[in-house]
């Protein structure tokens, strides 16, 4: 054979095997794109053909509705960090009524406080009497109390006995009180007489020549204030009593004080201050409420006032 046949023989074959390579090889890259496009339904659902359908779908489509649902709860987060604001805004209100009520050693303060029983018993630490004689305080005792007076009220310093007279009760009555009596002095707006069981009033001396309430702005239905320790108690003046005998007060008035209302055993046997405000008067005279409204206007104007 001659050098140009064993050429051309070899250049043929070299045709023949060149073709044939290229077809063994382009499949692969061929396949491989196909089976990437097939692939990612399987590969949601953990590799199972016949259920990626349903599965990836499901799964798809729940998974992004849940995450759409959870931003509800952060923007309530958000909104409730709204309201938070709104609640500080709302609190400084009872704050800012504090401030005028915190300074209680200020001139509006002791103006709206209650009078104590020490502001009332520092105005009557002195006595210029206006009584031209002293009263006992029970029949046969020496007579050691006099009335004393101010501008603006007249005061005494005495025991206290129970006065159960006037409207029978269950617990003034003749069997209770062996000195009852079933009318008083002053009579209540409808023309009974009071009672001693609901109505808070003292009983002043009857005139005499040692003195005569009436002539220093006291009479019935006079507005009084009642000191007993650290009490302060507002009644009126109610009855009248015996002309040389100072130191009687009703059973309510007892009661309120928190002294033994008992008319045969009860009372005290001293420490209590009795104040009237001079030309006062409570209309209807059982009005308590009115007693003390008045009470309190007054004390704390004789108080107040200087002198």
């Amino acid at each position: 054979m001659s050098r140009v046949q064993s050429l051309t023989l070899a250049m043929a074959g070299v045709a023949l095997l060149a073709p044939s390579a290229p077809p063994t090889t382009a499949p692969q890259p061929r396949t491989e794109p196909a089976a990437r496009r097939t692939a990612p339904a399987p590969a949601a659902p953990a590799g199972v053909r016949t259920a990626p359908a349903p599965a990836a779908p499901a799964g798809v489509r729940t998974d992004p509705a849940q995450r759409r649902a959870t931003p509800a709860p952060a923007a309530t987060a958000r909104a409730g960090t709204r309201t938070e604001p709104a609640a500080r805004h709302t609190d400084p209100a009872p704050t800012a009524t504090t401030p005028d009520e915190a300074p209680a050693d200020g001139p509006a303060a002791r103006r709206t406080a209650p009078v104590s029983a020490a502001d009332l018993l520092a105005k009557v630490r002195t006595c210029v009497p206006v009584s031209r004689g002293r009263y006992r305080e029970d029949h046969g005792a020496k007579a050691t109390v006099p009335v004393c007076g101010t501008r603006d009220t007249v005061f005494w310093k005495a025991d206290m006995d129970i006065d159960c007279d006037g409207r029978p009760g269950p617990r003034c009555n003749a069997r209770t009180d062996p000195y009852f009596s079933s009318s008083t002095a002053f009579a209540q707006s409808d023309g009974r007489p009071l009672s001693s069981e609901e109505t808070p009033y003292v009983v002043v001396p009857a005139p005499s020549t040692v003195w005569n309430h009436r002539s220093h702005g006291v009479r019935g239905g006079s507005v009084m204030a009642v000191v007993y320790r650290d009490r302060v108690r507002y009644a009126v003046v109610g009855d009248t009593g015996p002309a040389d005998v100072i130191g009687e007060a009703s059973y309510a008035m007892a009661e309120s004080l928190g002294i033994d209302p008992d008319p045969r055993s009860g009372g005290t046997p001293s420490g209590v201050t009795y104040i009237v405000f001079k030309n006062s008067r409570v209309t209807p005279i059982e009005d308590h409420r009115a007693a003390v409204t008045a009470g309190e206007r007054l004390a704390r104007r004789f108080v107040d006032a200087d002198g």
